[in-house]
């Protein structure tokens, strides 16, 4: 799609929001014909569709629909049922907001002449089993976030507790901690500043506990899927069945990415050059999907700590060098992208 005003007759751009969506139909060479605003539901979808098909100068249409994955996810669907072909448009930069200001219909053009610029364009991710991942994965965040500040609130409870309370639990771990507060018990004879904290501390001991049962069901499932879906991935060092789903939610389907450098760049693990003059350097790449680089981040972390041979005869040889742990992790998360890349891409060929 490198010549994409060359296969096309139209563009439609869509600026997506949660009550209301605004598209925009702009020819192949830019030129804007038109421009609507339909309710974001399953009626207006269908009015979205025969508007486009009514005015557009052939049958020929690429749609560029912004947040495919968030607000645009229902007219995602509802295109890719029709059979249209569906691009994800990006988010406007900043500097083009300021030169063209912003309203619906202008960020609706500008995704359209975006897309139709563009040498390389985004699909969208799909459904089904990486769609039941990243739920996982979502729910997974929610309770560990919620977690972790139960914690820090009976910890910091615990801090202020009176001495007789708090010295049994003094050097214990979190667990033994949560397991001695969740029995706690609580009488009318007890002062009131007692009898509200032990309440508290059982109830936020008890808390914790329900949330460790429902991460321990959540990592069942994520492995049980992961499993179903690429278990070759599980097979690999250091790849656990968190790290392994965020690879698929991420990787989405083949096909998705035209190179390993295009899936590393989206990972932000590919350095971007910063040279000038006669300095010849690159710095570290801060963006992409965080999520991803993050479970990059700890497959990579978890084979230089445990004895992955390939990485600790990597690991080896650039410390000879003189390179810190810091660029050699780096360049190691470069490699285990290219690697898990063609892993899935291989993997999902294969599959009957």
């Amino acid at each position: 799609m490198a010549m994409l005003a060359e296969q096309i007759d139209a563009v439609i751009g869509v600026d997506t929001h949660t009550d209301s969506h605004t598209a925009c139909l702009v020819d192949h060479l830019g030129s804007q014909l038109a421009v609507v605003t339909v309710d974001a539901d399953p009626e207006g979808y269908k009015a979205l569709l025969a508007w486009a098909l009514e005015r557009s100068p052939g049958p020929r249409l690429v749609w560029a629909v912004e947040g495919c994955r968030s607000h645009g996810a229902g007219l995602l669907r509802a295109l890719q049922q029709a059979g249209q072909l569906v691009v994800e448009a990006g988010r406007p930069q900043r500097a083009s907001r300021r030169s063209g200001g912003k309203s619906d219909p202008v960020d609706a053009a500008r995704a359209a002449r975006e897309v139709l610029a563009a040498q390389a364009h985004a699909q969208p991710r799909t459904d089904g089993d990486r769609e039941a991942l990243r739920i996982l994965l979502v729910t997974r965040g929610h309770a560990t976030t919620a977690r972790t500040a139960a914690v820090n609130t009976l910890k910091a409870l615990l801090l202020t507790a009176p001495d007789q309370l708090r010295q049994p639990l003094r050097g214990l771990t979190t667990a033994a901690q949560v397991r001695s507060c969740a029995g706690l018990r609580v009488s009318t004879r007890q002062p009131a500043a007692e009898r509200v904290l032990r309440h508290s501390l059982r109830q936020l001991a008890r808390h914790i506990s329900i949330l460790d049962r429902e991460l321990a069901a959540n990592a069942r499932q994520l492995r049980g899927l992961v499993a179903a879906v690429m278990p070759a991935l599980l097979n690999e060092p250091g790849v656990g069945p968190m790290s392994a789903a965020q690879l698929l939610v991420s990787w989405s389907h083949p096909g998705r990415f035209r190179s390993e450098g295009a899936f590393a760049a989206l990972g932000g693990v590919s350095p971007l050059p910063a040279s000038s003059g006669r300095v010849v350097r690159h710095r570290l790449n801060r963006f992409g999907d965080r999520q991803l680089n993050r479970a990059l981040h700890t497959i990579t972390t978890w084979r230089m700590l445990h004895g992955h041979q390939p990485t600790s005869a990597y690991l080896a040889r650039r410390r000879a060098e003189q390179k810190s742990d810091a660029e050699i992790r780096r360049c190691l998360k470069r490699y285990t992208a290219r690697r898990l890349f063609r892993l899935m891409e291989a993997e999902a060929l294969d599959r009957p």
